[in-house]
């Protein structure tokens, strides 16, 4: 530990080195003011910082000066042992990255421990999806004759329509949807903006609800948000969760269902139906493309499937 002292004529202080925990709030302090990051963002690599203090005390660790690749290396593998999957492996790195990089920016420390480390190599893993039948039968198990029926229609048709994310949909106030136009504004990660096209299927229901199922849901409450559950509160992501797997009983689909299920399908049957892969990679609001490729891999294996049906010779 480095000890500064400043003197004076009459006494001399002694100007202590700040903490771990110090230094942590300094950066998620300064990636909230100056890089302005997005609320979500912030509690996400907060997370991820309490985290890695938890593991420095456990291993004895005090000083910003103690923690090397090893202890990096080491902090990984525990994560690994706790059962952490090989994506949030791979964010908990990025965040030490940038974590060090900004203590190396202040010359708190002369190099980044973290920077030599290699992410953990993602799998590719092929997304489930529903059928175009699958999804009919879905789609159709909500009752739009009773308000929540119509709203929970809505929902999911737009989920579908849209290809949302589940955090995009709840999130969508009722000035983000133009029904005249067909399309949608979207608030994606990192608070980006998109705006995503929807079909009449979608219009449909969501005009159905807007005039006639939103104000009997609301009674006398006022709510910005578009889909609204009780007392005007907006609905949640635990609430739609618990709809939608109580649909999928309903249409008898045997599949693990979840929202981010029809936002794979949405790109998948785009990609079978023979849209460009650009395209879809702006409506899915994906930054790199490379992200948005995994579904190519699901349109060729359904290709192969109708090849080996109809060709003569498949």
């Amino acid at each position: 530990m480095i000890i500064k002292f400043r003197f004076s004529r009459v006494r001399y202080q002694l100007i202590m080195p700040p903490t771990i925990h110090q230094l942590a709030d300094r950066y998620l302090n300064y990636i909230l003011v100056e890089k302005g990051l997005a609320q979500k963002t912030i509690e996400s690599y907060s997370r991820d910082i309490v985290r890695l203090l938890d593991f420095l005390k456990l291993k004895n660790i005090g000083a910003i000066l103690e923690i090397d690749t090893r202890v990096i290396l080491q902090y990984l593998t525990h994560l690994r042992s706790s059962g952490l999957g090989t994506s949030s492996r791979a964010r908990h790195l990025i965040t030490l990255r940038g974590f060090f990089r900004f203590l190396v920016q202040e010359k708190i420390i002369e190099h980044n421990p973290a920077q030599v480390v290699e992410l953990p190599k993602r799998s590719h893993k092929l997304p489930d999806v529903l059928s175009p039948d699958e999804v009919k039968l879905l789609l159709s198990a909500p009752d739009p004759t009773s308000p929540a029926g119509a709203r929970d229609a809505a929902m999911i048709e737009l989920l579908y329509a849209a290809g949302l994310r589940v955090s995009e949909l709840i999130g969508l106030k009722l000035h983000d949807v133009n029904l005249e136009a067909c399309f949608t504004r979207v608030f994606g990660k990192g608070s980006k903006e998109r705006v995503v096209p929807f079909g009449r299927y979608a219009r449909q229901s969501l005009d159905i609800y807007i005039r006639h199922a939103r104000p009997s849901l609301l009674k006398t409450f006022t709510s910005p948000f578009l889909f609204v559950a009780r007392a005007g509160k907006p609905m949640s992501r635990q609430g739609f969760w618990k709809l939608l797997k109580r649909y999928s009983l309903k249409a008898g689909i045997t599949k693990n269902i979840t929202p981010h299920t029809l936002r794979h399908s949405f790109a998948s049957h785009l990609l079978e139906g023979g849209a460009d892969l650009r395209a879809v990679q702006v409506m899915l609001g994906h930054v790199d493309i490379s992200t948005t490729q995994i579904y190519t891999h699901v349109a060729r294996k359904h290709l192969k499937e109708m090849h080996k049906k109809f060709h003569p010779r498949g």
